[in-house]
């Protein structure tokens, strides 16, 4: 007897035995139960987490010889032969083959004629967003008004390419990704029937690695077997998935925080050597992060247990460097294909980490560069030393902000102040005439203004600030395409503490993808030095965005243009002598 795969041994047969789809089952059982059953079943989600199963399992419930239920008895005629997938009135096709308009008709047509053996003959199309529009409007008209005898199943990795019509006309389930809990639970179920021995380790990385898809999983775990040759331990899982021991992580982590760029490439080059896949490494880093911060600000939580040490890392880090460290990590998953190899690519996103590593005792290390806060108190100093060698203009101090950055301040830098109002002299009748001042040279009136400017080099001030920073990353490329689009059509909020908070039209919304969202804030960082974290509201416009003062200046251009036109003597001569007639449409400015 030839050998059955676990994703085939182990397909559920019944609703009950369905893992995390609890929703899709009770809607089902309960339209079965009051005989309120739809014409038209459109199943959607990820693969492998049981479209095609519950729509087997919905067949066998309408035409079990024991009777229309939501529990099949599995063991009649007709039940036995839907399981091996040979019963005569549910028909499978295949839409990704079976695209043309002429499988569709020929679908309609057999529709008409009564079932052969059950009560419903059942279609069961899978990917059926792969039907041509001209198939799917041959199948419209029977979708709408089916012979009674007949279901329709339609099974779908894309909902978002099915045409309305169709969508209007089915009633829509969407199955949803399985979580490593579910995942790990079946699995063992699995082992445990099969006698097969595997600890918590191997459980857990073949969990983790389905990404949200039990067929994946049992898929990982045939794999797995064959690899270990019998007993799963955490070791070989680890060998066979390629993916690195969760110690590497922790021994990461520990040389971030400790600031040790040495340890730090020297673990690198280690794990070198196994040849990783860089990328994966990665997103166990940003996972590992994401526990430590889970235990940081929602303790009650429990994030489970493994190599890292997420106590003693969540107690050693500063919670807005964690945040800081998964954005990095995140980004540096993303741009390893444009690294110039992806061992350079993954260091430099460690050294971008250990750049934004805590200041020691208040003082930062000796061998790195001056942060953008240091940068900007030493710019505050300058400006109080200049105040304080002027003449007494006045009898109060002159306020100064205090701009040192303690060591417990977030790594992120923060708002700057506003310039330093300039000191006006207030005349007090009680206070002595002051005795007059030696002549010193008065200090520059611009002092103020520069440092002011040097203490906000990262942030945008106000809306005209916003709007000639979209002008100027435009016109040096920086800002193109989609995302070009998405600033030019963004109003300016506020900069003044916290994100950059920009507005959005709601006829805008659309514009605001993550991908897109994500990239803009990546140029204003490069162009600003620093994180800048944009944040979008949509609403009622608030202020002028690019794209409307560039409609408007052109506009002005325009009417310029054609006014100038209009003036031109020549022209002139040629509407008053010979009758011509000036277009208006047909001018544009020079620059145009």
């Amino acid at each position: 007897m030839s050998y059955l795969v676990l994703a085939r041994k182990w397909r559920p047969k019944r609703f009950a035995e369905l893992v995390g789809q609890e929703h899709v089952v009770r809607a089902l059982t309960n339209a079965l139960e009051t005989g309120r059953v739809h014409h038209a079943f459109l199943f959607t989600g990820t693969r492998g987490v049981g479209k095609t199963t519950i729509a087997r399992i919905f067949a066998k419930s309408l035409n079990c010889e024991r009777g229309t239920s939501s529990d099949p008895c599995g063991e009649c005629e007709t039940c036995l032969a839907i399981d091996a997938g040979r019963y005569i009135d549910l028909l499978e096709i295949d839409a990704a083959s079976n695209t043309g308009v002429d499988n569709v008709r020929e679908l309609i047509e057999n529709a008409q004629y009564m079932p052969s053996r059950g009560k419903y003959k059942v279609y069961l199309i899978d990917e059926v967003h792969m039907l041509s529009k001209p198939a799917f409007n041959a199948l419209l008209k029977t979708l709408e008004e089916p012979p009674g005898h007949v279901k329709f199943l339609f099974a779908t990795t894309d909902p978002e390419k099915l045409l309305v019509t169709v969508l209007s006309r089915c009633l829509q389930f969407n199955l949803k990704r399985l979580d490593e809990a579910q995942i790990a639970g079946q699995l063992r179920k699995i082992l445990a029937a099969e006698a097969i021995t595997a600890d918590d380790d191997a459980v857990a990385q073949l969990a983790r690695a389905a990404d949200g898809s039990l067929r994946d999983a049992l898929s990982l775990l045939d794999q797995a077997i064959a690899y270990a040759g019998g007993r799963l331990d955490g070791a070989s899982v680890a060998a066979m998935l390629g993916t690195v021991d969760r110690s590497r992580v922790q021994a990461l982590l520990d040389a971030l925080a400790e600031g040790d760029g040495q340890r730090l490439l020297e673990e690198a080059a280690q794990l070198a050597e196994f040849a990783p896949d860089w990328g994966s490494i990665l997103d166990a880093f940003a996972q590992a992060l994401h526990r430590i911060q889970v235990r940081q600000l929602v303790p009650a939580v429990d994030v489970g247990s493994d190599a890292i040490d997420v106590d003693g890392l969540a107690a050693r880090l500063r919670p807005e460097l964690v945040q800081l460290w998964y954005q990095m990590a995140l980004h540096g998953r993303r741009d390893l294909g444009l690294a110039p190899s992806p061992r350079s690519g993954f260091e430099m996103t460690l050294l971008r980490m250990l750049a934004f590593r805590p200041e020691t005792g208040g003082q930062p290390r000796a061998d790195a560069p001056a942060p953008a806060g240091q940068a900007r108190a030493e710019a505050a100093a300058r400006v109080r030393a200049q105040l304080e060698q002027a003449p007494a203009r006045a009898s109060a101090p002159v306020p100064a902000p205090t701009m040192d950055t303690p060591a417990s301040a977030p790594v992120r830098p923060q708002a700057s102040p506003s310039p330093l109002p300039e000191a006006r002299a207030q005349p007090s009748a009680s206070a002595p005439a002051a005795p007059a001042a030696p002549s010193m040279p008065p200090p520059k009136p611009m002092a103020n203004v520069d440092a002011g400017r040097a203490a906000s080099a990262l942030l945008v001030t106000d809306s005209e600030h916003w709007l000639q920073l979209v002008r100027e990353l435009v016109a040096s490329g920086q800002l193109r395409g989609a995302v070009k689009v998405l600033a030019e059509h963004a109003a300016f909020l506020g900069h003044a503490d916290g994100p950059l908070r920009l507005a959005l039209a709601p006829e805008q919304e659309h514009l605001k993808s993550p991908r897109l969202v994500l990239q803009l804030d990546d140029v204003l960082s490069q162009r600003l030095g620093g994180p800048v974290n944009v944040r979008f509201e949509v609403g009622p416009a608030r202020g002028e965005t690019a794209q409307a003062r560039n409609a408007r200046e052109r506009d002005v251009r325009q009417a310029d243009a054609e006014a100038g036109f209009a003036a031109d003597p020549a022209i002139q001569r040629l509407v008053q002598a010979h009758g011509a007639q000036i277009l208006p449409e047909s001018i544009r400015p020079l620059d145009a």
